[in-house]
C-alpha cells in the first residue's frame, strides 16, 4: 500500500473511506474522503477499496448532490420572493444588489479547506478561509476577527472521542482530541462580539462536544450525537446563514435536516440570517460591495 491510495479498515466493518495520508513504521496516517475523520491504523487491518466500495462512494455523492440541490433551490425561492416583494416589474426587479453575509473560515485541514472555499465560490458567498491547526485557533482569531470583521464564523477541522481513555465520559472534554481547542476559541470570538445575530458562529467536528460548543457560544455545533459529519457540513450552514434575510430567523429544521449528516450530526439555536438587499444596483464592480444581481 502507498501513500494516496483509498482503503477502509477491516476491524472496523469497512465503514469509512479513507485516503493514506502517510506510512510510517507500518502504521498508517488516514484522512476521511467524505467525513471529516483523522485516524491511523496497522497497515495489516487496512484493504484497499475495490468492489462495492464505489457504491458507498456513490450514495455519500448523492446525498451532497442532494444538499447541494436544496441550497439551489433555497436561493431560487429567495430570488422569485424578492421579485415579488419589489412589485414583479423587470426594471425593479434587476435593480437591486444582494450583501450575503461574509465568512471567516478556519479549517484545521487543508484538503477540506479547498472543498468548503470551492462550495462558497460556486454560490458566490464572500468568504476568507485560513488553514489553521485546531490549537492555534484561538490565537488565529485574535488577529483575523478584526481584520476579516466577517459575518459568520465557522470553526472547524479534526475531532473526535479519545479512544485510549480507560473511562471515556463524554460529557467531560478531557474524552475529546480538539473540542476544548474549538471551545477557547468560541470564547475568543464571544470577545469580540458577544450578539449571536452579528457573528453566527458554526463550530465543530466528527464526534465534537455539542453542548460544550452551544454553551461557549455557537449557534450552530456538531453533534449532537457524536456521530461523523460530512465535511462540507459546516459550509453548508453557513450559506445557508449568508442568504437567510436579517430580519429573518434561520429556519433551524430546515437547515439542519439538509445538511448530510442531519440532526444526529449538527444542531443549533435560533439564529437570524446575515443577508441584506440594496437598491439601486450599484454601478461599482460587484467585488467591492456585495455580489449584484
Amino acid at each position: 500500500m502507498k501513500q494516496g491510495e483509498l482503503v477502509v479498515r477491516k476491524s472496523y466493518g469497512g465503514d469509512v473511506i479513507f485516503k493514506i495520508d502517510a506510512i510510517e513504521a507500518r502504521r498508517a496516517v488516514l484522512k476521511g474522503v467524505d467525513f471529516r475523520l483523522l485516524a491511523d491504523s496497522p497497515v495489516s487491518d487496512l484493504q484497499l477499496v475495490q468492489d462495492a466500495r464505489p457504491l458507498q462512494q456513490h450514495y455519500s455523492q448523492m446525498k451532497v448532490n442532494e444538499s447541494l440541490r436544496e441550497l439551489a433551490r433555497f436561493r431560487l425561492w429567495q430570488r422569485e420572493k424578492q421579485q415579488t416583494e419589489l412589485g414583479g416589474a423587470d426594471h425593479v426587479s434587476h435593480s437591486y444588489f444582494e450583501l450575503p453575509g461574509k465568512v471567516l473560515h478556519l479549517d484545521g485541514d487543508p484538503t477540506y479547506l479547498r472543498k468548503s472555499m470551492a462550495l462558497y465560490g460556486e454560490f458566490r458567498v464572500p468568504a476568507e478561509g485560513y488553514f489553521v491547526s485546531e490549537s492555534n485557533m484561538t490565537q488565529a482569531l485574535y488577529r483575523l476577527l478584526p481584520q476579516v470583521r466577517p459575518d459568520i464564523l465557522v470553526i472547524t477541522g479534526h475531532d473526535g472521542i479519545l479512544k485510549h481513555l480507560k473511562d471515556r465520559d463524554i460529557s467531560s472534554l478531557n474524552s475529546y482530541k480538539n473540542s476544548h481547542n474549538f471551545v477557547n476559541a468560541i470564547h475568543m470570538a464571544r470577545q469580540f462580539d458577544r450578539n449571536l445575530d452579528s457573528l453566527t458562529i458554526i463550530a465543530g467536528a466528527c464526534q465534537s462536544h455539542f453542548e460544550a460548543l452551544l454553551k461557549a457560544g455557537a449557534n450552530f455545533a456538531s453533534s449532537p450525537a457524536r456521530v461523523l459529519i460530512h465535511a462540507l457540513d459546516p459550509s453548508c450552514v453557513a450559506i445557508k446563514n449568508a442568504f437567510t434575510p436579517a430580519r429573518e430567523t434561520v429556519n433551524i429544521a430546515d437547515v439542519i435536516r439538509n445538511t448530510i449528516s442531519g440532526f444526529d450530526g449538527l444542531g443549533g439555536i435560533e439564529t437570524r440570517g446575515s443577508y441584506r438587499l440594496g437598491l439601486p444596483k450599484l454601478k461599482m464592480p460587484a467585488t467591492n460591495f456585495g455580489a449584484a444581481t
